[in-house]
């Protein structure tokens, strides 16, 4: 056999493995294994379930880990370089390959990394990787945000340093205590009665300090950090539905085409069966 027609056997293999592994009872058939792997990783934590059945346990995780790195194993054969250039297929691979690595020692650690596996939810199911794609994509602009938060916090810190380090020393006595403290406020965790009120009691005027940290901070920044999320999500959205409809059209065209190559083909039949008519007259 040459090396032609050795190519466009292999060729044709990989084309036929790609449209297995995109079937829809395939993927849902892997999803079903990542969530029954991730109810035995929970399962490794009860102690009372791992006296009784931790062989078993055991057991079914390796075979679950053996049957990803098969899945993981078709689609590089089947995708070739094309899944190293897809980063959810990087994901993929990261994930199942921390699985694979020694977990005794100092390594023992890694063991807690399993439950990654889990997170292979996220490139199987479409909304979820819309979410997740959302995010990275709004992280250029939560970045800025972020930028502009540190620095209003800097500012804060500094002043409150200041204004009620010498007094609350364990809130307030270097910056960095001063930013954690901050973080608390912002969070709006036992802010007024655990830090605000007692410094209240010494500065009566330390509202006009807090009050406008927490409108900033709290309120303006944070809905500021939702606001990007959102609208790049509703971006994505709206691309995704533009992609649809061109695919639509796409397809409309085609099958449009094929109609109107199907009428040709018909009508040239009709006429050559009337000229075959004709010739016999």
């Amino acid at each position: 056999m040459s090396q032609t027609t050795t190519g466009l056997t292999d060729q044709s293999a990989s084309t036929k493995l790609q449209q297995f592994i995109e079937q829809k009872r395939f993927q849902y058939t892997i999803l079903t294994l990542i969530i029954l792997n991730a109810m035995l990783l929970g399962m490794e934590t009860s102690a009372s379930l791992m006296a009784q059945y931790g062989e078993l346990i055991l057991s079914l995780d390796k075979a679950l880990l053996a049957i990803f790195v098969l899945e993981l194993l078709l689609r590089i054969y089947a995708y070739r370089l094309a899944f190293f250039r897809d980063p959810w297929s990087l994901f993929d691979f990261s994930v199942v390959a921390i699985a694979l690595l020694p977990a005794t020692g100092q390594f023992s650690v890694l063991r807690a990394l399993r439950v990654l596996r889990v997170l292979r939810v996220l490139t199987i199911v479409p909304s979820m990787r819309r979410v997740v794609s959302a995010l990275l994509g709004s992280l250029p602009g939560l970045g800025s945000i972020a930028m502009v938060l540190l620095l209003i916090y800097y500012v804060f810190a500094v002043i409150a340093t200041k204004l009620f380090g010498a007094a609350f020393p364990e809130w307030f006595g270097s910056i960095g205590a001063s930013f954690y403290t901050l973080f608390q406020v912002m969070t709006l965790e036992s802010w007024s009665m655990g830090i605000s009120r007692p410094v209240m009691e010494q500065f009566p005027y330390a509202w006009l300090f807090f009050v406008p940290f927490i409108l900033i901070a709290t309120f303006t920044m944070l809905n500021l950090f939702i606001a990007i999320i959102v609208n790049t999500m509703q971006t994505f959205t709206e691309q995704e539905h533009a992609q649809e409809r061109a695919a639509d059209q796409a397809a409309e065209q085609a099958e449009q085409q094929q109609l109107h190559a199907e009428l040709a083909q018909i009508k040239a039949q009709l006429a050559e069966v009337t000229r075959l008519l004709q010739q016999k007259h």
